[in-house]
């Protein structure tokens, strides 16, 4: 089981970021990762840094800890060349500590190239998969060119390619999205604890690591938190059909406004206990991930990770799957 940081973008400017990946490397996580967004997903956030350049000024300041977007859309507001590009630089750089995260993408970020993004999900992951393809070919070295249904790629070329590629984990919220993940990935990238999907990337082929991200919100009492993943972290309660279609933050405010702070105890593990994290984390283990992100929604980042150092590590390393 590895354990990571979510670094959340959306919240924190670039270079609060970097610095609480250094405490989270020293803290004894194996991996961070962060959001690939051009908005937050409400305004009170308030953030949303250019993430490859984070991730490079963090690749400089760490020394062991990996790196991976989670989750970049190379298929519109990128091109996949510039991705494959990216990520090969960033591989470098980090002496091959990163994994790239990729997925169909949200509105949200990929509207505002005003080049339109495809209502129905099957166009979204046809995309995807034709990105993934031009991924996988410029990884290939030499000169490629590509003429799919939606993208092109015209004798193009990456000069720089690290000694091992990166991972490549797709992000799936459903059996199709898991299958192409098996198919032209080598991971799997999910935000809930679903074992088909699991079942689904493995019956593709997929042999790599699974990712999930493990919502929680750490404060000294359970209201404190409770009530800080509500005012910015509460759009995670509205599920894919709506975080995929909304174009800015003000509509996340407006889908969001009945969430109450009933629904942020149900689904974090919010305030100082434990044994709360523990069950909340389970499931995912259960469904068949073994790379565990906590994706903290609290009012104190030091606290949080001083909280995990001290009472999370070494109990969640040792979760198994619970027979049925």
């Amino acid at each position: 089981m590895e354990i990571g940081y979510k670094l959340a973008a959306e919240g924190f400017g670039p270079a609060e970021l970097v610095r609480q990946a250094v405490r989270a490397e020293a803290a004894g996580f194996d991996f961070v990762e962060i959001s690939d967004h051009f908005h937050p997903w409400l305004d009170d956030q308030g953030h949303s840094p250019f993430a490859w350049t984070v991730l490079g000024a963090i690749a400089a300041e760490t020394e062991r800890i990996g790196l991976a977007t989670g989750v970049t859309c190379p298929t519109v507001r990128y091109h996949p060349a510039i991705i494959a590009q990216a990520a090969a630089t960033l591989a470098i750089l980090s002496e091959n500590r990163f994994t790239l995260g990729l997925g169909a993408g949200e509105r949200l970020n990929e509207h505002i190239v005003g080049e339109g993004f495809p209502v129905d999900v099957t166009g979204r992951h046809q995309l995807l998969r034709e990105a993934l393809e031009i991924i996988r070919s410029l990884w290939e070295g030499g000169y490629r060119s590509y003429d799919g249904r939606f993208l092109k790629l015209s004798d193009a070329r990456v000069f720089d390619l690290p000694d091992e590629l990166p991972v490549i984990a797709v992000a799936a919220g459903g059996s199709h999205a898991a299958t192409i993940a098996g198919e032209l990935g080598d991971g799997l990238f999910a935000t809930e604890a679903k074992p088909h999907l699991v079942a689904d990337f493995e019956a593709a082929g997929g042999t790599g690591p699974r990712y999930a991200e493990v919502p929680m919100a750490w404060a000294p009492d359970e209201h404190t938190a409770a009530r800080a993943a509500l005012d910015t972290s509460r759009w995670a309660l509205t599920g894919w059909k709506v975080m995929s279609e909304l174009p800015n933050p003000v509509n996340f405010a407006a889908a969001s406004e009945t969430v109450r702070e009933e629904d942020i105890l149900e689904k974090f593990a919010c305030g100082p206990d434990p044994k709360r994290y523990l069950d909340v984390a389970q499931p995912f283990v259960d469904a068949g991930f073994d790379h565990l992100v906590m994706q903290n929604a609290g009012p104190d980042p030091d606290g949080f990770i001083d909280f995990y150092r001290a009472e999370l590590d070494e109990s969640l390393r040792k979760l198994s799957p619970q027979p049925a």
